[in-house]
């Protein structure tokens, strides 16, 4: 199988063997009538029917996990970055020829005594050459690395944005479908800690949700928090508020637990200590931190989703991170 392949397909006609589950391991051999066949597979044997298998071998490089909407967002953020790092490339290579250039007649110079008086000027325009190669490269090298950085920034977002969560019995939806709609406030850590955040929101429930926030809440703990809604028909308005509040849940937990330590890992914060993160309208991650968020600066510093100001203050969700 060649290296570079993305995807590759396997098909094993089988007397003995029938595809029950749709798990792929690595590196699983099947022999058939003397002919083995290697994949990423994971069969097991089936008293019914033989039936085709097909085996689908990914055989990606950690560089595919940068998608090519994150490379375009980058460009569309930083338009003229490939301008600049072209230019910064060809004053290199321009510095670079005129250093050659310069080397070269510095040689024949100090080779031949006669030509001793131009030695000055030679250094003199070597070392500007050298000192605009030296200029531009550190330049190139900063700007390949703020871009790096901000691909990748835009790379972990967009995985977040393909998380799945459960809006209700029926309804499973990505995070990218809130873009626009709401600005949804992740909340990971024990169960104590999501009913602590549970509690403390409560006088700033009408006011969140004018803002458009969501909770997301996220026991890594395993256990379901508890959220404790009082049964009382005078409170059922604002019983139902506050289930609109918390009513996200997010599945498919291997992925969401992947996807927060690997930012826990990037903040330098410890793998058991309790997080927040805040996302904008956009999507875009707003802030983050230890421990509950501050629902009183979530009402004071985001304006409302509805009324005269939505249109006009639609991007002051503050600043990205």
């Amino acid at each position: 199988m060649a290296t570079a392949a993305q995807f590759s397909y396997i098909t094993v006609n089988s007397p003995n063997f029938h595809l029950s589950a749709k798990r792929f391991a690595f590196s699983r051999q099947v022999n058939d009538g003397g002919k083995i066949y290697s994949g990423f597979t994971d069969v097991t044997s089936s008293r019914h029917k033989p039936k085709s298998l097909s085996v689908v071998c990914n055989n990606s490089n950690p560089s595919s996990d940068i998608s090519s909407t994150a490379k375009i967002r980058s460009e569309v953020l930083s338009p003229f970055r490939s301008v600049r790092m072209f230019f910064y490339v060809a004053f290199i290579a321009s510095g670079g020829l005129g250093g050659l250039i310069a080397s070269t007649r510095l040689i024949a110079a100090l080779a031949n005594s006669s030509r001793a008086a131009e030695v000055p000027e030679i250094l003199k325009g070597l070392g500007i050459d050298l000192g605009a190669v030296s200029i531009f490269a550190f330049l190139y090298y900063r700007e390949n690395k703020a871009k790096n950085a901000q691909v990748a920034k835009l790379a972990r977002e967009e995985n977040l944005s393909n998380l799945k969560l459960r809006v209700d019995e029926k309804k499973i939806l990505p995070v990218n479908a809130f873009r626009g709609i709401a600005r949804l406030v992740i909340l990971a850590g024990p169960s104590s800690f999501i009913s602590e955040c549970f509690k403390l929101s409560a006088p700033f429930t009408d006011g969140l949700l004018e803002r458009g926030v969501l909770v997301i809440p996220f026991a890594t703990d395993g256990v379901s928090p508890n959220f404790e809604f009082e049964e009382n028909e005078e409170l059922e308005e604002k019983i139902a508020r506050r289930k609109r509040l918390w009513q996200l849940a997010p599945i498919y937990t291997t992925e969401w637990t992947k996807w927060i330590d690997e930012q826990k890992k990037l903040a330098s914060v410890s793998p058991e200590s309790p997080v927040y993160l805040s996302l904008r309208l956009d999507g875009r991650v707003r802030g983050s931190g230890v421990g509950c968020p501050s629902w009183n600066a979530f009402v004071l510093q985001l304006p409302p989703v509805k009324g005269i100001w939505s249109g006009l203050l639609d991007g002051m969700d503050g600043r990205v991170l």
